[in-house]
């Protein structure tokens, strides 16, 4: 099929013709926004594609995302090879301008959607063209492929149009004629010349994108230097800081290798370009990780744009940015996600909005979206989809649909019952609208618009390309992945806390391979940290015992579906402890396999695999990979199985293991994981764990400084950091701020002092004492906690406490003058304990503006520790005090419960009864409808596994309960290092949420 590019625009009424016809302005205020003129543009060559980008440019960026504003003299100006095919509307009134400025190369359009009057109209379109000596264009302005899609092209218009389908009125289409036609039927519609014209332009339009070429930007190289002589230079400055003694002569022979590939491939500007980005992060002291294929190279080594030492793994360079590739390398760098808006406007500054541009995401239909989307446009209420939605599970399919309509109160028999999920199916998948990619950015020397249209993001100070990043994959541009991390910015925080009382580190600074950390892993002590906290990572990490870097590179990518779909897991678990040796395929394997113990675990590997085993060549292996990337979109994939599993057989391997191996690949498509990113993970991940063992409430403090991120609630953060000796005080209008902060003693007060002197001293700033760790420090809660409260008002109270010292509820409010209503949820969340400890009371006070009454001893509201708990969780979703669970464990009717901590004296089999708060609630696509959940009591977690029959028998309990009791029976695994892990497998529950009011 032919590629014509081309771009339909409706003209804005602010330009008038005056008597030469040339346009001129409106005057102010006299502005108008009808569209009255409608234009097609087609690029017949590259210079008129660049003309064509710019147009759609201009139009975008002077309106707000997803509008355009195009004005006549826009035409003029911009458009000089374009062909133009005018649209008629009722008057046929054609500007003088547009004429003058395409002629000969201004088409008329000719339609014919067989409505009523249309040959009066086609007549009088003739009758207009000869007058006007214009060639006519047939086109049928085509809407669907089938006519069948009319009642989904009503519905899009619908929802274009930001109304019901009883509502579209004469907007609706008048028939299902506007799609696309055979030749033959083609020729009976439309006059001979108006398809003869047709033909002569598709034959004009030869651009293809291919004739696209990218430029590198060359600020990044100084003046009178080349580009491959910097990069030497700035690699060579970099080993010499990497290796002082010199790099031993494998690492130099590495470096030659790569530098000299680079060169051959003239990617130097790619590597500049990614150096200059994280050389500004490091003035600036923003954390970041570089990760991707290139980035765990020896020259990004040198470069620090990685502190993954590429040695410490198995990677193949070459397999990479290679000769057979022919496209820039990959590299993704993480930043702080607090800070990322620092580097994406260095970025603009730079290179300037013309030039720098995010990359965009097609963002599709799903059962959500085309629900509300088609729910609405069929007149359905939006209360009935939001019960609709919340009837339906995350692993519900469409036959479930029927059930869940009726029980929101829609017959699946009605006009309405029937189209809904017949529309829905069609509809799921289609683009919905452009959004912004998460942080990929194209950056080149000449104006983006020559290349792609830009538009403005939906953010202030943002620009997106109109390509999403498989199509900047596809034309070989350079993207360069600016992506947030809140894991980097809890670790520079910590390293800030760390600083307050100890050595200031940096994170190159933390040793490596501490086998007490190690330790903490091999126990699944993971709460919080990097890409181990998971439910599933802490079942797999008892049973790995990562006792290294590679181990835990290997963690990292182990719980992913590519190998648990491929069946390679329990293997490498068998060889791993020791219960089955270690064997390969075939001799010729080993190498590829050998650090994995004989078993493929990562994307690289597999595809080594291809190559080594099946014979694949280099162009071959990029085809797979990007097959495999690709997998579940394309489904192309298996195009390449018969190749694979023949090449396979003729080499002398099985025919299970070559099925095996391309049944991983399918997994890989779907979540696969590179050695390279789990390497980069790895590093964070051993990091964080590192800052968690040897200094906690820093850590702590530094994670919920960040949130939110990760998998855990700031209550499942708090908990765990008590249960490692971690003092956490209390959210006190004295001491908190908006952040949590670290409390240190202060060594010049003592014990005997007042309690006053203390009150005054622990007001300072955390940080003016230097001890050896943090075990003496304190985890003041911040502000931030308090639900609706405001930054602002946590902020106008540390500011009024440098200069007063609170003495009264009335004198708070009168010093702070903050808002009755913020005053109020503060003392909701009994911040104001350190001046009335009722804080009921506090409550009360708070909406009395007028000055203090004295308490009516007839208003004396209970202030038990079980009120107070139950008050702490709604106003700031934590207590100190007592857990919810061991006050509702006093209650006779749960005294019969098994805490979680006596799960370790029970039996394999044994049925117990337990009760918790839900903190997780996981359903892994590949656990085959396991439903994973965590509960958690006053002693610890419940790992709960649900099979499906119980998961629908209990579906509302599963989906909105907040607290459970279940009855279950004990699994344990097998005992690894001393240890099991223990799951309940769910027979029976209940919600006991309801419990929580009545207490």
């Amino acid at each position: 099929m032919k590629l014509i590019c081309g771009s339909y625009f409706r003209l804005e009424d602010d330009c008038e013709e005056d008597e030469n016809g040339a346009s001129k302005k409106t005057k102010a205020g006299k502005k108008e926004t009808k569209s009255r003129q409608k234009i097609v543009f087609l690029a017949p060559t590259r210079s008129a594609y660049s003309e064509l980008c710019q147009l759609i440019s201009t139009s975008r960026l002077r309106a707000e995302k997803g509008q355009y504003r195009t004005y006549l003299q826009d035409l003029l100006e911009k458009c000089h090879e374009c062909i133009a095919i005018w649209i008629p509307g009722s008057d046929l009134e054609l500007p003088v301008a547009i004429k003058h400025h395409f002629r000969g190369r201004l088409y008329l359009a000719f339609s014919n959607q067989l409505l009523g009057q249309q040959n009066l109209q086609g007549q009088n379109l003739l009758d207009f063209a000869r007058k006007e000596n214009l060639p006519l264009v047939a086109t049928n302005a085509v809407l669907m492929h089938s006519t069948s899609r009319k009642p989904l092209q009503d519905v899009l218009n619908a929802n274009y149009h930001h109304c019901t389908l009883d509502e579209l009125g004469y907007r609706l289409e008048q028939n299902a004629e506007r799609y696309l036609r055979t030749l033959d039927d083609i020729g009976q519609l439309f006059p001979r010349e108006a398809i003869d014209n047709t033909m002569k332009i598709a034959e004009q339009c030869h651009f293809c994108l291919s004739e696209l070429r990218y430029q590198y930007p060359s600020e990044v190289i100084p003046k009178g230097k080349k580009a491959s002589e910097y990069l030497r230079e700035l690699v060579e400055t970099g080993q010499k800081v990497r290796w002082p003694q010199g790099p031993a002569s494998h690492i130099a022979q590495q470096i030659e290798k790569e530098l000299s590939l680079i060169a051959e491939l003239e990617y130097e500007h790619y590597f500049l370009t990614i150096y200059d980005i994280v050389q500004y992060a490091r003035s600036q002291h923003i954390l970041y990780q570089g990760r991707g294929s290139a980035a765990n190279s020896v020259v990004c080594y040198c470069l620090f744009i990685t502190e993954i030492d590429p040695h410490r793994i198995g990677l193949l360079f070459e397999r990479f940015i290679s000769r057979e590739r022919n496209e820039p390398p990959d590299i993704d760098v993480d930043f702080e996600h607090e800070r990322r808006e620092e580097i994406i406007q260095y970025i603009y500054r730079k290179y300037g909005r013309q030039r720098a541009g995010l990359a965009a995401s097609k963002t599709t239909y799903r059962f959500k979206s085309a629900l509300r989307d088609i729910g609405k446009a069929l007149g359905v209420g939006s209360a009935t989809i939001e019960q609709l939605i919340a009837e339906r599970a995350w692993w519900d399919t469409m036959d479930d649909f029927p059930k869940q309509m009726q029980k929101v109160g829609i017959d699946p028999h009605s006009a309405t019952g029937r189209m809904l999920p017949r529309l829905m199916e069609q509809i799921y998948g289609f683009p919905r609208h452009l959004s912004q990619h998460v942080g990929g950015f194209v950056i080149t020397e000449k104006p983006l618009h020559t290349l792609v249209p830009i538009e403005n993001a939906a953010m202030d100070d943002r620009t997106i390309v109109q390509w999403d990043k498989e199509d900047i994959e596809d034309l070989k541009l350079m993207k360069v992945d600016i992506l947030a991390l809140g894991m980097l910015t809890a670790l520079r925080k910590s390293l800030t806390y760390i600083g307050l009382y100890g050595p200031k580190l940096r994170l190159q600074d933390i040793p490596p391979e501490d086998p007490a950390v190690y330790e903490m892993m091999c126990r699944a002590d993971t709460v919080g940290v990097f890409q181990i906290e998971s439910r599933a990572q802490m079942s797999m990490l008892p049973r790995l015992q990562p006792r290294n870097f590679y181990e835990l590179t290997i963690e990292i990518a182990i719980v992913r579906p590519g190998p648990i779909q491929g069946g390679m897991v329990h293997p490498y678990l068998k060889r791993k402890q020791g219960l089955e040796p270690v064997t390969y395929p075939h001799e010729n394997l080993r190498p590829v396999l050998e650090r994995t113990l004989g078993v493929p675990i990562f994307q690289e590997q597999v595809i080594k695999l291809s190559m080594v085993a099946a014979g694949f060549n280099g162009g071959e292996a990029d085809q797979l990979r990007r097959a495999m990337a690709s997998w579940g979109k394309n489904g192309n994939l298996n195009t390449f199985k018969d190749k694979l599993v023949r090449g396979m057989q003729a080499n002398g391997y099985r025919t299970d293991f070559a099925e095996q191996l391309f049944q991983q690949m399918k997994g890989f498509g779907a979540y696969g994981f590179p050695e390279s990113h789990s390497a980069s993970f790895a590093l964070l991940a051993y990091f964080s764990a590192w800052i968690k063992h040897h200094h906690p409430a820093a850590f702590y403090c530094g994670i919920l400084n960040s949130q939110p991120m990760g998998f855990y609630a700031p209550a499942q953060l708090v908990y765990d950091a008590q249960r490692h000796n971690v003092k956490v005080l209390p959210i006190d209008v004295h001491y908190s701020h908006w952040d949590h902060r670290l409390e240190l003693p202060d060594p010049t007060v003592t014990n005997k002092q007042t309690s006053q002197a203390r009150i005054s001293s622990s007001r300072r700033r955390a940080g003016s004492i230097t001890t050896k760790d943090d075990k003496a420090a304190g985890l003041r809660l911040g502000m931030r906690l308090i639900k609706g409260l405001t930054q602002q008002s946590a902020e106008a109270i540390t500011i009024t406490r440098r200069k007063t010292t609170f003495n009264s509820l009335a004198h708070f409010r009168q010093t702070t003058n903050l808002e009755r209503e913020q005053i109020a949820l503060i003392a909701s969340a009994n911040a104001f304990q350190s001046l009335q400890e009722n804080r009921y009371i506090n409550a009360w006070q708070a909406f009395n503006l007028e000055s203090e009454r004295p308490i009516s001893e007839h208003f004396n509201p209970t202030n038990s520790v079980d009120n107070n708990t139950y008050g702490d969780y709604a106003s700031t979703g934590l207590s100190l005090r007592e857990h919810p669970i061991a006050i509702l464990r006093k209650r006779k009717e749960f005294h019969h419960c098994t805490k979680a901590s006596e799960l370790t004296n029970c039996q394999n089999g044994q049925e117990v009864t337990v009760i918790g708060l839900i903190t997780c609630r996981q359903r892994p696509g590949s656990a085959a409808g396991v439903m994973f959940m965590t509960l958690e009591d006053e002693t610890g977690t419940v790992n709960l596994v649900l099979w499906e029959q119980i998961q629908q028998q209990y579906l509302q309990e599963v989906q909105r309960a907040e607290i459970l009791e279940l009855q279950g029976r004990i699994q344990r695994g097998s005992k690894v290092a001393g240890r099991s892990v223990i799951d309940v497998k769910v027979l029976k529950l209940k919600s006991i949420t309801y419990c929580v009011a009545k207490t």
